[in-house]
């Protein structure tokens, strides 16, 4: 049974007073949440409401924003959908203000001694799961401010994820005895500056040069990222080199997931802005 626009108001304004405490880093029970939700949605079942906020997940991603941990994009949404979520975030200050400040905070490299939980699977163009309700792609204007390129252009987030993979990098190839390539692992952004295409040097096992571009975010796996012409251009013509590493939930407890080769095998890119998602 399709959802109302009573329904779609009700859910969406919910899932984003969650996602205003949870950028706010203040804490919320999501089966409390749930629960209170059942009461004006009419017998909805807890499976379809939490398909319903995955839905709404990837609705906020399509307008520039995070979404809420947990609740993983789910990108076949209702119209309706989208014309309430643009209709409800254009007038929700409380949560411009604490995206506003979630994605322009500064960030420091995390003191980390062990590496071997980070790598993460990477999501792919495909990696969505059977839909049922009928998208109305982009139906909806864009709305005032992409968080998410907002997030992108923050400096100090951005060399901490560098620092960060050139530590991981330095503790990789210790892990497979070779020392001296350690040891010459170079943040190449920072020696000889950010036009190189790449940011980090390292090495593959054999001694040739690994090429790695560093993308970080303090949200979710699968949150959009921008690339660079240079990047892309370069991951075409070094594809046997070229790694980007997406650092993920940086903030909380850093993962990462590896693209080598061409991104757009990998990627949907936008051929305006180069943003890169897997949807």
């Amino acid at each position: 049974m399709d959802w109302t626009r009573e329904e779609v108001e009700a859910i969406v304004a919910d899932y984003l007073m969650m996602l205003t405490l949870e950028l706010a880093g203040q804490s919320y029970n999501k089966t409390e949440h749930r629960k209170n939700l059942r009461t004006k949605l009419g017998g909805r079942t807890d499976a379809s409401i939490e398909f319903k906020h995955c839905n709404i997940s990837a609705a906020m991603i399509d307008l520039g924003f995070p979404y809420i941990r947990g609740y993983q994009p789910r990108s076949n949404y209702q119209a309706l959908l989208g014309v309430i979520a643009e209709e409800q975030v254009n007038g929700a200050a409380s949560l411009d203000q604490a995206a506003l400040a979630a994605v322009q905070q500064p960030a420091i490299t995390p003191t980390q001694t062990d590496f071997t939980k980070v790598i993460a699977a990477a999501p792919s163009k495909n990696d969505q799961r059977a839909l049922s309700e009928p998208r109305n792609p982009l139906a909806f204007k864009v709305v005032k401010r992409d968080y998410l390129e907002r997030e992108a252009k923050n400096r100090s987030l951005g060399l901490a994820g560098e620092e960060f993979i050139v530590l991981f990098e330095h503790w990789r190839l210790i892990e497979l005895g070779l020392h001296r390539l350690a040891d010459n692992v170079e943040h190449v952004s920072r020696s000889k500056g950010d036009g190189l295409g790449y940011d980090v040097l390292s090495f593959e096992t054999d001694g040739r040069e690994r090429l790695i571009e560093v993308k970080t975010t303090t949200f979710g796996r699968e949150t959009p990222f921008f690339v660079s012409r240079g990047e892309l251009t370069l991951s075409h013509g070094a594809k046997d080199q070229f790694h980007l590493y997406r650092l993920f939930e940086f903030r909380k407890s850093p993962r990462m997931f590896d693209l080598p080769g061409a991104l757009d095998q990998h990627c949907v890119l936008d051929p305006v802005t180069y943003r890169a998602s897997f949807s």
